[in-house]
């Protein structure tokens, strides 16, 4: 029989179960890479989360007393997070990107990405089409991506492509929930195939990037995620080279085409010496997010 956790007994309000959850998770040595950095805020997101709370609830908040049933939730959520490295986002089935909620699970990768501060700034300098009227957004997975450029481009009709009808099924839930489902469609297609014929002023794509050594040295919490949406052959470029053959001819002239490959930044410039990848200086960090129009693609298309 397993022993009863005393927290169950000493302790009572939020504000005990937040810093339990840091003491514990700090202990334990996780890695924080998906939307936190570090244990005081995923323990307040977990605790929050369980108590119903929203992520900016007042901390006069905190002194509330949890029901019994909450408290054996966070204690099962904070060992999951601290034995089998599950990212926290999973536990509560939520994720935040451009300042706007998700759902996800394990069927899809964890929101992240920073062409977040593209959208931001409504991808200026790069896009020069005076109007916006389709978006793709290629590899989607959970949607976010497209989500935001639809809600950013209020009067655009937004294409969410993805190979995975698991993916899709998360995809749809987070359509709904945005209430954009007149304008946005999840469509199940190998990149282009099922958008044939379609033209786009915007293609923004954050594919599977991730060489195979990279692969096997990422800490535990990443193979949670669906390999699918992480590792794309040996150098983690064979969609983005699919993506640069085929994007020409799915633009408008004036299209901009927007692909995030993170580390394989050094692998893609080396293969493509010749072509002028801009790559995009990102406020909130990181790297490997780069900007080509659709003049430049077609200049460069016999060097895919």
């Amino acid at each position: 029989m397993s022993q009863r956790d005393p927290a169950l007994d000493q302790l009572h309000s939020i504000r005990d179960f937040i810093r339990l959850g840091v003491s514990r998770l700090r202990r334990a040595d996780l890695y924080y890479g998906h939307g936190t950095d570090n244990a005081w805020d995923e323990a307040v997101q977990l605790v929050l989360h369980v108590a119903g709370l929203p992520w900016d609830a007042d901390p006069a908040i905190q002194d509330a007393r949890l029901l019994d049933s909450e408290k054996a939730t966070l204690l099962e959520l904070f060992r999951r997070r601290i034995e089998e490295r599950v990212p926290a986002p999973y536990l509560i089935g939520e994720a935040w990107f451009c300042g706007l909620p998700f759902y996800v699970d394990e069927r899809t990768l964890i929101p992240r990405s920073p062409i977040a501060d593209l959208i931001r700034d409504g991808f200026e300098p790069w896009l020069v089409a005076p109007e916006v009227h389709r978006v793709l957004d290629l590899c989607t997975g959970s949607g976010c991506i497209g989500i935001a450029c639809a809600l950013l481009f209020e009067e655009a009709e937004v294409d969410l492509v993805d190979l995975s009808a698991e993916a899709l099924q998360v995809c749809e839930r987070n359509i709904a929930r945005h209430r954009l489902g007149e304008r946005v469609s999840a469509i199940r297609s190998d990149l282009f195939d099922a958008v044939e014929g379609r033209r786009y002023q915007l293609i923004v794509s954050n594919p599977p990037y991730v060489d195979a050594e990279d692969y096997r040295q990422m800490p535990a919490e990443y193979h949670h995620e669906p390999l699918l949406g992480l590792t794309s052959g040996d150098d983690g470029l064979d969609i983005t080279r699919r993506i640069l053959r085929q994007a020409a001819d799915h633009l408008t002239d004036d299209g901009l085409l927007v692909v995030e490959v993170g580390n394989s930044e050094v692998a893609l410039q080396a293969a493509f010496p010749e072509v002028p990848f801009v790559w995009v200086e990102l406020p909130s960090g990181g790297n490997g997010v780069f900007v080509l129009s659709a003049q430049e693609l077609n200049q460069y298309r016999d060097r895919f």
